[in-house]
C-alpha cells in the first residue's frame, strides 16, 4: 500500500513506532517477525506468545536478539516498556499487556486463537490474523465485538483472501461491477491427508496436516467464505464451481485464466450478490482474479482499447500472493487508518461444513483440519442452518455418535461436542445475533 510506506516512514522518524504482539511461532509467524525486524520501518515487534516457548525464543534468534523470557501480564508489560523485546507461553497475557497498539494471530488453531483474539478486542487492540479457519467459523461474532470495543478485527494482506479483498476494491473503485472473487489452485483432491503430504510439509517445514487442508480443499473453501462473507457473495454451489482445467494431471500446461471467464459464465448474474470460487490449472498460479462487468459502452469501449477484451465480463487479476511479506501493512492500515483489509459485513454469508472423507463409525475422533476424517466444503449460510450441517471449525475434537458415509456431509447430530469451549458459544451467539 502506497500510502502505508510514508505513514510509517513518519513514525519510524518520530521515534513512535507502532508495537506488536505476536500470538503464534510457526512457519507464517516466523517469516512476519522476519518481515518486522528486518524490513518494516516505523513498526516494533515486542513480544511473541506460543506455546513452546522455544519457538518463539527462535523468531528473535534469525536476528540475534534474546528476549526476555515472561511468566505473567506484569513481566510482559515490564519488557514492553523497557524495549525489550520478549516471549512469554502466556497468549492470553500478551493478549492483554498494555504497551501494544495491535495483535497479530497467526496460529491455525480455533479454540486457543479464540481466547487469545476475544482477550485481545476486549482490552481495545487492533487485531490483524491470518486464520482464515477462525475468522470462517465464528468471523462475524468477533467483528462485532471488536465494534463495540471500537478497534479494528481484519484479515491480512498477502494471502489470497486480502488479495482478492484488495483487488475487489481497486475493480469497484474503477466503476466495474464485481461479479465474481476467484482463487487459483494448482491441486484439489479431497481425499489427501497427513500421509500423502508428508514429504512436501517435510520439504518446506510446515506441518504434514496443513498442508493437506490446502490440498483437500478445506482451506480454500475458508478463504473463498471470508471473502464472501466480506463482500455479501455467494456459491453457486456447495462446494463452488471449481472448474479444473488440468484435466487431473498437475504437470499439465497452464491455462491463462482469462480463458476459463466461460466456466464461471453461465452463473454470473450481475443483478445479483456475486459469486466466490476458485479454478484448477490455470495462470498466473498461485494468483487471484476478479470478474467484473460494466454497463456503460464508453466505458466498454476504454476497456477494449487497454486490452481488457470486449466484455460483457472483464478478468483482472494478481498474479502473486506474498503472504507474510504483506502483513505489517495491514497492522499499519488498522492503526494509522482504521482500514480494515477483509472483515465480515454482517452475518455469515457462507460456512465451511465437515464432509466425511471416509466412511465414519461411532467412537472415531475428528482430529485436525487436513486431517484423515473430513474435509471442509463451502457452502451458502441458509443451506447450512436449514439442515443443521456441522461447521468443520466446530467439528475438530468432536466425537462421532452414529455411522456417516463417505461424501455425506456432517450434521450437528452426527457428532458429541467437547464441553465448555468458547468457540461453541461465540458461534452461538454469532447465530442467535445475526440468524
Amino acid at each position: 500500500m502506497i500510502i502505508v510506506d510514508s505513514a510509517l516512514a513518519r513514525r519510524q522518524a518520530e521515534g513512535r513506532p507502532i508495537r506488536v504482539g505476536m500470538v503464534g511461532a510457526g512457519f507464517q509467524a516466523s517469516g512476519i517477525a522476519l518481515q518486522i525486524m528486518t524490513a518494516t520501518q516505523g513498526m516494533t515487534l515486542c513480544a511473541v506468545a506460543n506455546r513452546n516457548i522455544a519457538a518463539a525464543v527462535a523468531l528473535f534468534d534469525q536476528v540475534g536478539v534474546q528476549p526476555a523470557r515472561c511468566d505473567t501480564q506484569a513481566e510482559l508489560e515490564k519488557a514492553i516498556a523497557s524495549g525489550r523485546p520478549a516471549v512469554t507461553e502466556d497468549a492470553q497475557a500478551l493478549a492483554r499487556a498494555d504497551g501494544l497498539d495491535a495483535i497479530i494471530e497467526v496460529t491455525g488453531s480455533i479454540e486457543f486463537a479464540a481466547h487469545a483474539v476475544l482477550a485481545a478486542l476486549e482490552s481495545g487492540k487492533h487485531v490483524v490474523q491470518m486464520n482464515a479457519e477462525l475468522d470462517g467459523t465464528i468471523g462475524p461474532i468477533l467483528k462485532a465485538r471488536a465494534d463495540a470495543a471500537g478497534v479494528i478485527y481484519t484479515f491480512s494482506d498477502g494471502d489470497q483472501p486480502g488479495v482478492q479483498m484488495n483487488l475487489y476494491r481497486f475493480v469497484a473503485g474503477l466503476g466495474v461491477k464485481p461479479v465474481l472473487c476467484g482463487n487459483i489452485k494448482g491441486l484439489h483432491d479431497p481425499y489427501r491427508n497427513p500421509t500423502t503430504q508428508e514429504s512436501f510439509a517435510k520439504r518446506w517445514g510446515q506441518k504434514p496436516a496443513m498442508v493437506a487442508s490446502f490440498a483437500d480443499g478445506t482451506k480454500i473453501s475458508f478463504e473463498q467464505a471470508i471473502v464472501a462473507n466480506g463482500t455479501g457473495m455467494q456459491v453457486a454451489r456447495r462446494g463452488m464451481l471449481g472448474p479444473d482445467f488440468s484435466g487431473g494431471d498437475p504437470g499439465a500446461p497452464l491455462v491463462p485464466i482469462e480463458q476459463t471467464v466461460s466456466a464461471f459464465e453461465p452463473h454470473l448474474d450481475p443483478s445479483g450478490p456475486g459469486l466466490v470460487d476458485y479454478v484448477v490449472g490455470a495462470r498466473p498460479g498461485p494468483g487471484v482474479f476478479v470478474l467484473g462487468t460494466l454497463d456503460n459502452p464508453r466505458q466498454k469501449h476504454y476497456l477494449e482499447l487497454y486490452k481488457m477484451g470486449k466484455g460483457p465480463y472483464y478478468c483482472f487479476y494478481t498474479p502473486y500472493h506474498l503472504c507474510h511479506f504483506e502483513v505489517p501493512n495491514s497492522v499499519a492500515r488498522a492503526v494509522l487508518f482504521n482500514d480494515p483489509v477483509l472483515t465480515p459485513q454482517g452475518g455469515p454469508k457462507v460456512g465451511v461444513i465437515a464432509v466425511a472423507k471416509k466412511d465414519l463409525a461411532p467412537g472415531d475422533v475428528i482430529d485436525d483440519f487436513g486431517g484423515y476424517e473430513v474435509y471442509g466444503v463451502a457452502e451458502n449460510i441458509e443451506a447450512v442452518r436449514h439442515e443443521k450441517l456441522l461447521p468443520v471449525g466446530l467439528a475438530l475434537g468432536c466425537t462421532v455418535v452414529r455411522a456417516v458415509q463417505k461424501e455425506a456431509p456432517l450434521t450437528f447430530d452426527d457428532v458429541s461436542m467437547p464441553d465448555g469451549r468458547l468457540v461453541d458459544r461465540l458461534y452461538a451467539e454469532q447465530e442467535q445475533m445475526f440468524a
